[in-house]
């Protein structure tokens, strides 16, 4: 009786388990626009932004319905790689390359307002994150052996550099591939790391401290390393491979972190090919998902299973809501469904 009891319980876990990973698919919503999206912030259900090259914005107010597209006047040449957004007006857009910009909307897009520049060609902005409206941080390539963080304590209006930047060995740099490299996460700030080597840096806002840990993820080449980090109930995951070899599977060696960021694993079984972002769901749910497609985790990160083979760059969840956007290169845009 014992065994047969234990036997029901495996075979109803696996038909869960089944069942769940069964139930996600992702849709495409629309492509066809002479853009790279790399930046793509969820505000709601209903409100969401994306960025990308070549100066171009858009907004959804419906869901990823329909979507309202323009170039920035004056920056069609701007590579915009991450965007963070408050409201249906109200946005802040970071462009990397030289001259490395910032600016904001408060008329849902209309028009933009200049806050950043900086014209030295070491500064290459990565990702920008916030966990209040009026604080935020980006987060440039080293220099001097120095990880860049601008800070911001009133919305983007101003940025100054953060006065406590975070050590970078030599060759280590991040990934400004889909914003998501830089976290904001219970009281601490979390940065992937790639190139000569793959790191979690974690700082604490509390104690003031930076603190470095190795991880388990392709490294060596500059085109290899952790290109995303998302934190859940349970844990977090840092993901990413080499983005030259993106179909390589076993380039790609995701890890879960149980807080606080200490214990590091790989996965016991890996995403189908290099990851460029991930992003927490709910419960043990991660989404990923990259150049080869999109996988999902239904464990913490333990085992993957490839849901999608379209190419994205980003995937992000609603601030307020359940709404789960991927955006990628012409213009495409996609949604999970649950």
């Amino acid at each position: 009786m014992k065994k047969l009891r234990l036997l029901t319980t495996c075979l109803l876990a696996f038909l869960i388990f089944a069942t769940t990973l069964k139930a996600q698919t992702i849709v495409q919503l629309q492509t066809g626009k002479s853009t790279s999206i790399r930046g793509l912030s969820v505000v709601d259900d209903n409100v969401a932004w994306i960025s990308g090259s070549r100066g171009y914005i858009a907004i959804t107010r419906d869901g990823g319905k329909n979507w309202d597209w323009t170039q920035v006047k004056g920056f069609e040449k701007a590579d915009f790689r991450d965007i963070e957004a408050f409201s249906d007006k109200t946005a802040v857009i970071m462009s990397s390359g030289t001259p490395a910009l910032v600016l904001k909307t408060t008329d849902g897009g209309a028009t933009w307002q200049e806050k950043y520049r900086n014209t030295d060609t070491t500064y290459f902005l990565d990702a920008m994150d916030f966990d209040t409206p009026k604080h935020g941080l980006i987060l440039g390539d080293p220099i001097k052996n120095k990880f860049l963080l601008l800070e911001t304590n009133d919305g983007g209006e101003t940025w100054a550099p953060f006065k406590n930047m975070p050590d970078a060995l030599p060759g280590e740099a991040a990934f400004a591939a889909s914003g998501t490299c830089l976290r904001f996460t219970n009281g601490n700030i979390l940065i992937a790391s790639g190139g000569s080597n793959s790191r979690l840096i974690s700082y604490s806002q509390k104690k003031e401290i930076w603190d470095y840990s190795n991880f388990p993820i392709t490294h060596g080449k500059s085109s290899e390393g952790a290109f995303s980090v998302a934190v859940g109930k349970n844990n977090g995951i840092m993901i990413g491979g080499n983005y030259e070899k993106d179909k390589i599977t076993d380039s790609v060696s995701v890890s879960y972190i149980p807080q606080p960021f200490k214990l590091l694993n790989a996965a016991v079984k890996q995403p189908a090919g290099f990851q460029s972002c991930v992003e927490y769901i709910t419960g043990n749910i991660f989404l990923a998902t990259g150049t080869p497609g999109s996988n999902i985790t239904i464990d913490g990160g333990k085992t993957w299973k490839q849901i999608d083979s379209t190419s994205y760059n980003v995937c992000r969840k609603a601030k307020h809501g359940k709404l789960v956007l991927l955006a990628g290169n012409g213009g495409k845009i996609g949604i999970l469904k649950m």
